[in-house]
């Protein structure tokens, strides 16, 4: 999601300790750490909430598949790789139609790279 990584939270570390000083750090991560077990609270307390409100039809929904990119990843290429389909005769066309379906998402303003073989 936010894409951090080791190099980059040690650099926020070093920021977070120049800018608060040694003595107020550790009282700044600990509440910090206790809003983010609060939010974690009233995240699953709204989707219990969500998930009493719906009623019983929807006992197997999983919350997580609301989300718009995690939707459409589901339901349209998770059906190509795990049936190719008519067109494919052999593994090998099997393997290049999935392979082409997951080349398809790319990130907003991210062209996919040049084949010459794709028709």
């Amino acid at each position: 999601m936010f894409d951090l990584s080791i190099p980059k939270l040690l650099v926020l570390a070093v920021i977070a300790l120049v800018v608060f000083g040694p003595n107020e750090l550790p009282k700044i991560a600990s509440q910090a750490g206790r809003a983010l077990r609060e939010l974690r609270k009233i995240a699953e307390g709204a989707q219990n909430d969500l998930r009493e409100g719906l009623g019983p039809e929807f006992a197997g929904l999983d919350i997580e598949d609301l989300n718009p990119g995690r939707f459409v990843r589901k339901h349209l290429f998770d059906d190509l790789s795990r049936d190719p389909g008519p067109r494919a005769e052999t593994a090998a066309q099997a393997q290049a139609l999935r392979a082409r379906a997951n080349a398809a998402l790319h990130a907003p303003g991210e062209r996919p790279p040049y084949d010459p073989d794709a028709t």
